[in-house]
């Protein structure tokens, strides 16, 4: 008895972001729907697909050949073709709130009624985009926010409104999760979710440093690049410094937490770590690694770092030869 076939998803707008969705769902096996109201736009999608899965080949990335991905994935001016039957639609319209409110409006008219209607919007909040649709249209729709590009990046924030239900939301969880995604379940709505308000954050920071003549662009980009960056491609900011310091995120909290308050404030920022917030965090870090485990987790970021290192290293050589082998410039 053979497995059904799974239900699709259909993708609307076809841009750079809708591309992204496309291949990594159909390279999960579901058959992918990609809308767009500009044929020059679906033209442009159909090369940029190809493109991104022979790459993938390229890098062994993909489990089959790139041809029966591609093939999975169909193109189409019809919204109501597109939305058929689609256990997801994933919205990938520029970012502006009326436009993907009208937009979710028309998808509602024709997408089944148990389809989740998620938005990749970057910074808009779902109830934003919900104002004035209806309770049954508002109840489906949500942000289903990526990391770009999607099939490389694998976590993606899926943020319920107030008004939308519970089980849509868990059902979306699993729709990505089955992608090999990683859903992380944001609880409260508020702009830039929590991907773009952390890369906000440093971003904000690294303009001040700039302006103020602490570095250049490249060398704050290197002490992400080399620094921060190779450290949190393994583990968060939490554990970065809960793995910092000998006795934890409490001991480092008061230690570090006076200066961090110094240079938030420095910024118009005065956002102290109180006692109780310290307290939640630790707690929290503690029930994911118990102290007693603390030196052999220690142990394990620094053998996952030593495995990093080749790679990284290489990679500043492989983009001068491909620049030199591109012609420069």
């Amino acid at each position: 008895m053979t497995a059904p076939e799974p239900a699709a998803v259909a993708i609307a707008g076809s841009g750079s972001i809708g591309v992204a969705f496309a291949v990594l769902f159909a390279r999960a096996g579901r058959p992918v729907r990609v809308w767009d109201p500009y044929p020059e736009a679906l033209d442009r999608a159909r090369a940029e697909l190809a493109n991104r899965l022979d790459l993938l080949a390229r890098h062994g990335l993909l489990v089959e050949d790139a041809a029966p991905v591609a093939a999975r994935v169909g193109f189409t001016g019809e919204l109501g073709e597109a939305v058929a039957g689609a256990a997801l639609v994933q919205e990938c319209a520029p970012e502006r709130v009326q436009l993907k409110r009208e937009l979710f409006e028309r998808i509602a008219g024709h997408a089944p009624a148990s389809a989740v209607l998620a938005s990749s919007s970057s910074a808009i909040r779902a109830s934003l985009i919900a104002e004035g649709l209806d309770d049954a249209v508002a109840a489906r729709l949500l942000i289903g926010h990526p990391g770009n590009p999607p099939y490389l990046l694998p976590v993606i924030e899926v943020v319920p409104s107030p008004r939308t239900d519970a089980a849509v939301a868990e059902r979306a969880a699993g729709i990505y999760a089955e992608a090999g995604l990683r859903p992380v379940m944001v609880r409260r709505e508020v702009e830039g979710f929590v991907f773009n308000r952390l890369q906000g954050a440093l971003l904000r920071e690294a303009y001040c440093l700039l302006r103020d003549g602490v570095a250049s662009v490249a060398d704050i980009d290197e002490v992400v690049r080399s620094g921060l960056g190779r450290r949190w491609s393994i583990i968060g900011p939490f554990e970065t410094v809960d793995l910092n310091t000998r006795g934890g995120l409490a001991s480092h909290a008061e230690k570090m937490g006076p200066a961090y308050e110094r240079m938030g404030a420095e910024r118009g920022q005065h956002d102290p770590w109180t006692e109780p917030l310290v307290a939640r965090a630790v707690a929290q870090r503690r029930e994911l690694l118990p102290l007693a485990e603390w030196e052999q987790r220690v142990h394990w970021r620094d053998e996952e770092l030593m495995r990093l290192t080749p790679e990284w290293d290489a990679a500043p050589q492989r983009w001068r030869s491909l620049r030199e082998g591109s012609g420069g410039g």
